[in-house]
């Protein structure tokens, strides 16, 4: 129980580090990650909206708001994880430092997990709050649930950046990771347009944890759980959190222990 709770003071260790670097340009740091979603909302949401209709029953904006909080999820983890991680790997040596402390790979990796489900679930939560202060969210009070699907969202999400860190040969490759698999990832996730209807691209999106992330999100500020499809994405948004955070700390161990 000892040894358990020293690790977590150590992963916090990392978290209040990263905190301290972030604040010094909190408001560069967070202006795009709010300002993407709020753009795509006004562009697409309340533009399209009057030549769309309504879908599923809902104004299209209203279609849309809840993949815009997991939109800012998505880029916040992925991009803290991978250009952030890389850069504090690489170019800063942070890691080495800290390994020369008490801190091992485990709560290096551990306090990113742990930041990036603070950061961008938080950030998550800001964009859920303009979107029902806007009346963008039928459910309103589903901002309370927002933290906490965010926060898992970005544990696979920050893995997949922890994993293109870990097997990228230089900074300017995470270029082809976002090409090739954040932006299909984010584009054909269910947050642009249903996907009942196209069994085949329906099929292939059960394998992103996105899509998992994006369906708690619509059945909350909807307001149409089911007990069946609750349990379904929320297990598997469990089961790639853990799968490919337990592959991220294996990779990013031997980067940093060789």
């Amino acid at each position: 129980m000892s040894d358990f709770i020293a690790f977590l003071r150590l992963v916090w260790c990392v978290v209040i580090r990263n905190w301290v670097v972030y604040r010094k340009d909190f408001l560069a740091n967070i202006s795009p990650t709010l300002a993407d979603p709020a753009l795509m909302m006004v562009a697409l949401g309340m533009g399209l909206s009057p030549f769309i209709g309504t879908i599923h029953g809902l104004r299209y904006s209203e279609y849309l708001a809840p993949g815009m909080a997991a939109t800012t999820v998505l880029f916040t983890a992925f991009f803290e994880c991978s250009y952030g991680f890389y850069v504090r790997m690489t170019f800063e040596s942070v890691f080495k430092a800290m390994l020369t402390t008490p801190i091992g790979t485990a709560e290096v990796v551990g306090g990113e997990f742990l930041w990036v489900f603070i950061r961008a679930g938080l950030m998550a939560t800001g964009v859920g709050l303009v979107l029902a202060t806007m009346g963008l969210l039928p459910n309103p009070w589903s901002v309370a649930l927002v933290p906490l699907i965010g926060g898992t969202l970005a544990i696979p999400c920050g893995a997949i950046g922890l994993l293109a860190s870990a097997y990228v040969r230089n900074i300017n490759q995470f270029q082809t990771v976002y090409s090739f698999l954040i932006a299909p990832i984010y584009f054909i996730s269910g947050v642009f347009f249903p996907l009942d209807d196209r069994p085949i691209l329906g099929a292939i999106v059960q394998v992103s944890p996105f899509f998992h992330g994006v369906s708690q999100l619509q059945m909350a500020a909807w307001n149409r759980f089911s007990p069946e499809r609750i349990c379904y994405h929320v297990g598997l948004l469990l089961a790639f959190a853990v799968v490919l955070g337990f592959w991220a700390l294996v990779q990013i161990r031997k980067m940093l222990v060789t």
